[in-house]
């Protein structure tokens, strides 16, 4: 089984990797955040998931233990497979997951696509307990105290800014042009549902049906 890769960054496209190790190029799935802090051409480390089925081999890549751990996890819950594992990590990062399920938060579950009402319930009670050693909401945790002249939520944005430009210009936007879009997003959107993956399905959005 694969367990980790360290090599260069070949290939990239909004999902996926091609990481080439010794001559040969591992093409993995990855989540819109992972993606985002991939770059073509840097040589990186990844964690992986190697998953086997009869017909194809699926490598999934994580920059993080936390990541992989929760999408292995998460595919505990009847009905969750690795592609909707996947998914999941995509619009709920492994924090954000360990705090819904600890809250029992069913909505905050709902915002990954494929998860419904049923399957975030059972996602909430099945889960409860599984991920211990991952960072959970307790009072004045998510409330720091913000830097002079730069609040707490804007310094997030700066980073989730920083980090959609990088996979934008990594698919061959311009930088400028992905910058001033994906401010223009940020400006639109609940603050309260700012995430990397949300502000790149928004850019692509716009730039797309711009062309």
């Amino acid at each position: 089984m694969i367990a980790s890769l360290r090599g260069t960054v070949i290939d990239k496209s909004l999902d996926t990797v091609v990481i080439e190790c010794g001559g040969v190029g591992y093409e993995c799935l990855t989540s819109p955040n992972t993606n985002a802090q991939l770059a073509r051409g840097e040589e990186v480390f990844v964690l992986t998931a190697h998953v086997v089925r009869e017909d194809s081999q699926t490598l999934y890549a994580f920059t993080d233990a936390e990541q992989r751990k929760a999408f292995y996890t998460v595919q505990g819950v009847s009905g969750v497979g690795a592609r909707l594992a996947m998914g999941i990590l995509g619009t709920l990062s492994a924090v954000e997951l360990a705090r819904a399920v600890h809250d029992g938060d069913v909505k905050a579950l709902q915002k990954a696509p494929g998860v419904g009402k049923r399957l975030a319930e059972r996602m909430a009670v099945d889960l409860k307990g599984k991920l211990p050693d991952l960072p959970v909401s307790t009072p004045g945790s998510f409330d720091p105290t913000p830097t002079p002249g730069a609040s707490a939520a804007g310094i997030e944005n700066a980073d989730v800014l920083s980090q959609v430009v990088e996979a934008m210009t990594g698919l061959g936007f311009s930088e400028k042009e992905s910058e001033a879009t994906a401010r223009n997003v940020l400006a639109h959107m609940d603050q309260s549902n700012v995430s990397v993956s949300a502000v790149l399905r928004g850019v692509l959005s716009a730039m797309n049906g711009g062309r």
